[in-house]
């Protein structure tokens, strides 16, 4: 899939707001400037956050609940992760239960975390837009085919 421009990102971002639950698992990959944060915006925003939603790169852990989001979501940066161990304090496993986890930089962590998640990965493009490829896992390949 090509996004073209931030409204594409954004809009990709609502179109996942209406098909993601609590307890699913979406991973975003790519370098810097690739685009993840604008797809989690678009989603967050679609879920109804009112104001535009931050980078939680120093946070790591940004959670969003109820009122101002549909449901509870937890927007998670972990490129200040070094070391796996670290991510065990964020409390995700026991999360994933009642929150949809949106997931920046998942390779910080063991592939085997991310089994049962989309894993969406962008690049940028030499002309500006951004090429998404996703891993659709079983749970979710019903609900991808609608986006």
């Amino acid at each position: 899939m090509i996004l073209t421009d931030l409204d594409a990102s954004l809009a990709l971002g609502a179109k996942l707001a209406g098909v993601a639950q609590p307890g699913d698992v979406i991973t975003l990959s790519g370098p810097l400037g690739a685009g993840k944060t604008s797809i989690a915006r678009g989603l967050l925003a679609a879920l109804g956050l009112a104001e535009e939603a931050p980078s939680p790169s120093y946070a790591i852990v940004q959670p969003y609940d109820p009122p101002e989001v549909r449901f509870p979501v937890l927007h998670v940066d972990l490129y200040r992760i070094e070391d796996p161990e670290e991510a065990e304090e964020l409390g995700l496993d026991d999360a994933r239960y009642d929150s949809l986890l949106l997931v920046e930089w998942p390779e910080r962590l063991d592939a085997s975390a991310w089994a049962d998640a989309l894993q969406l990965s962008l690049t940028t493009l030499p002309d500006g837009t951004r090429s998404l490829t996703a891993q659709v896992p079983e749970a979710w390949r019903a609900r991808w085919q609608s986006i």
